[in-house]
């Protein structure tokens, strides 16, 4: 008997493929959600400054912004100040620093402002921005300053102004302007220190590596100014009177800042009557600030936060630094100076240069001026170049007039030493240096001195 057997195989309908698809899909696991960045950090304005009381500068505006349209400010400092005098104590260098930073922390804390950190930098008094940046440590301070700028996320970013000015002129208060500058174009930079940038492999656990952080770009900067004179700061950025009510606090936002600075003890003015004379001309002055770069829609003048809108934008690689071509001889001056022409050009802030011709102030007991030029030979063969200086009546220079041989392709760093006139103080001068080889002129130079001891030494 011949049995016949035959299969029919079914098609399987959409709702058995379906379910067979749901019970895989259910043995899947979800990842958890990847944690976003730690709002408690998030910051509106991040002040970068030298030293505790540095903040006092740009504090009346800090408080309106702070106390009247809810911004939230956080603060890095460079370094301790311990390199400072104490109007209250014995205490010096490492504890004066330790104190200074507690006195620092309370002013800043009075103002609502809580997130604040140190770089330890060692406070290094000068007007050369070079020494500080090679005492601080320039590069790991800079990671250090990205790093921050990358967890808190700052819509502004406020800082000193990196000119050479006669005034105050503090190497530090450039070495942090600087660092603020070089950290605005950097922590966006996805290659820029990028473990820092590295997702760690275990954020829960112990003895990772990778800090988790992102990429950053900071809309603004804008700088501020310990100048003598404040006429090169008109129309370059946004001005905010102290005078005017807090309608939050019902009082100046100068006598909030006020209020603030009176935690600095160690460097107010020990006696009431230099004090009130110190609180006077500082209570009296606008804060002033230059707008160092933009990149959202406004105006040079316009507020601080114009045109700002929460969210991050694109990163926007800055120029950054190429050799421009020389020819012939020529003479610049040097040291700071030629380090800023060339820092401004790499950072795209071209227009600081124009803010005000060289100068400098006197410094030191008895009104010394050092002053660093450049002869540079971009020739083809060693030359002769005699350098002569035409000084205001009643100063004196060394080395004076002298020959240099100045070998091709090659630049000849010369130091003058200059002390000022006494009678002079209080007035600005000129001094020029001139150069020739060969009975040809090479160049010229003129700097302006305020004839003005200001207690910090060149």
């Amino acid at each position: 008997m011949k049995i016949n057997v035959s299969y029919k195989f079914k098609r399987p309908g959409i709702l058995t493929v379906f379910l067979l698809l749901y019970r895989v899909w259910a043995q899947v696991p979800t990842a958890p959600a990847n944690p976003p960045a730690d709002e408690r950090y998030k910051t509106d304005i991040l002040l970068i400054v030298a030293h505790p009381d540095d903040d006092s500068l740009a504090a009346p505006y800090l408080a309106k912004a702070i106390y009247d349209e809810h911004k939230h400010v956080s603060v890095i400092y460079g370094t301790r100040g311990d390199a400072g005098g104490n109007a209250v104590g014995n205490e010096q260098a490492a504890s004066l620093g330790a104190v200074r930073e507690i006195e620092g922390r309370r002013a800043l804390a009075s103002m609502g402002i809580l997130n604040v950190w140190f770089l330890n930098a060692p406070d290094t008094p000068g007007q050369d921005v070079l020494h500080s940046l090679e005492t601080w440590g320039h590069g790991a301070c800079l990671e250090k300053v990205v790093r921050l700028v990358r967890l808190t996320r700052p819509e502004v970013i406020l800082t000193w102004l990196p000119v050479y000015v006669a005034g105050e002129n503090h190497d530090d208060h450039q070495a942090a302007g600087v660092l603020a500058t070089e950290a605005f174009d950097l922590a966006a930079d996805p290659v820029a220190f990028p473990e820092q940038l590295a997702a760690p492999r275990d954020r829960t656990s112990i003895g990772n590596y990778g800090e988790g952080l992102h990429p950053w770009q900071a809309k603004k900067i804008y700088y501020f100014s310990d100048a003598t004179h404040f006429e090169f700061l008109e129309g370059r950025g946004p001005q905010y009177k102290t005078s005017e009510v807090s309608p939050a606090k019902g009082l100046s936002y100068a006598t909030i800042a006020t209020n603030a600075w009176m935690s600095d003890k160690s460097q107010l003015p020990p006696n009431a009557t230099d004090l009130k004379k110190y609180l006077d001309q500082y209570l009296s002055e606008p804060v002033r600030f230059v707008l160092g770069k933009s990149l959202v829609k406004g105006n040079t003048t316009g507020d601080v936060f114009q045109g700002i809108s929460p969210g991050p934008i694109p990163y926007r690689r800055a120029q950054g630094y190429e050799l421009g071509v020389k020819e012939g001889m020529s003479l610049q001056l040097g040291g700071p100076w030629a380090y800023y022409r060339e820092f401004w050009r790499a950072h795209q802030l071209e227009h600081l240069s124009q803010l005000l011709s060289p100068e400098t102030a006197s410094g030191g007991p008895d009104n010394t001026i050092w002053v660093p030029l450049l002869i540079h030979n971009d020739t083809d063969a060693t030359r002769q170049v005699t350098l002569r200086s035409v000084l205001p009546p009643g100063w004196a220079e060394k080395p004076g007039p002298m020959i240099y041989t100045v070998a091709a392709h090659d630049a000849y760093p010369v130091q003058v030493n200059l002390v000022a006139a006494a009678s002079q103080k209080g007035a600005w001068q000129r001094v020029t240096w001139t150069a020739e080889a060969d009975g040809q002129s090479v160049g010229s130079v003129t700097l302006r001195v305020h004839v003005n001891y200001n207690g910090v030494p060149q």
